[in-house]
């Protein structure tokens, strides 16, 4: 049986990404402890089956050292207005899958001849909220009066993401990680954000909000 030389540092960095202890995972990988101790070397399906238990690449775990996951989006819509300081793994892996949404969206906005969206980089950071608020009403053309005319906050939403994909805006909502049941989004944590790509060869915009 052939196994493979992994850095103990980087089953550790995994194991702890994933907020699990070593005794959460020892029944399905009961050398574990021997691993991130560098007694012994798993085998490459050892490896492939430790990485889908933790939900990291299982190229990260050849890297000669763990990875710095900086968070890819400068902001975030939360409950709350205070610095993250460490991103849960379902909300980096939720962005990540959403970047590969904007990556495959911006090839088809390219072959196709998609035109810019206009009212990408229209607002800046020091404008007034109040102003920039009522622009975004206009530009989906979604009033005040028309969304305290809807019965349920869901509808409010639904209609909202229709208005927003009308007006150029993919929209993806979801309360899990991908189709993930058992990966529950956390909404004390973040509730939604947006991915912008201007692509500057032919001015064409890929925005992308997502709504927890």
């Amino acid at each position: 049986m052939m196994r493979v030389p992994i850095q103990p540092s980087l089953l550790r960095w995994a194991r702890e990404r994933a907020g699990l202890e070593p005794k959460d995972l020892a029944r399905r990988f009961p050398r574990l402890a021997a691993w991130e101790r560098g007694e012994q070397c798993p085998t490459l399906r050892q490896i492939e089956k430790f990485a889908q238990a933790v939900h990291v690449p299982v190229g990260y775990l050849f890297l000669p050292d763990p990875p710095d996951e900086a968070l890819p989006v400068p902001d975030l819509c939360t409950l709350v207005d205070l610095p993250m300081a460490q991103p849960s793994l379902e909300l980096l892996d939720t962005l990540y899958l959403c970047q590969q949404r904007q990556d495959w969206f911006r090839e088809y906005a390219q072959w196709h001849g998609l035109l810019q969206v206009p009212f990408v980089g229209t607002a800046k950071r020091e404008d007034n909220p109040v102003r920039v608020a009522a622009a975004m009403r206009e530009t989906l053309g979604f009033s005040i009066c028309e969304q305290q005319q809807l019965p349920t906050w869901t509808d409010t939403l639904r209609q909202f993401a229709d208005k927003a994909e009308k007006a150029g805006v993919l929209v993806m909502a979801s309360s899990i990680v991908g189709n993930n049941p058992h990966r529950k989004l956390d909404v004390a944590e973040f509730r939604g954000f947006a991915l912008v790509d201007v692509i500057s060869s032919k001015q064409r915009c890929v925005f992308l909000i997502s709504l927890v």
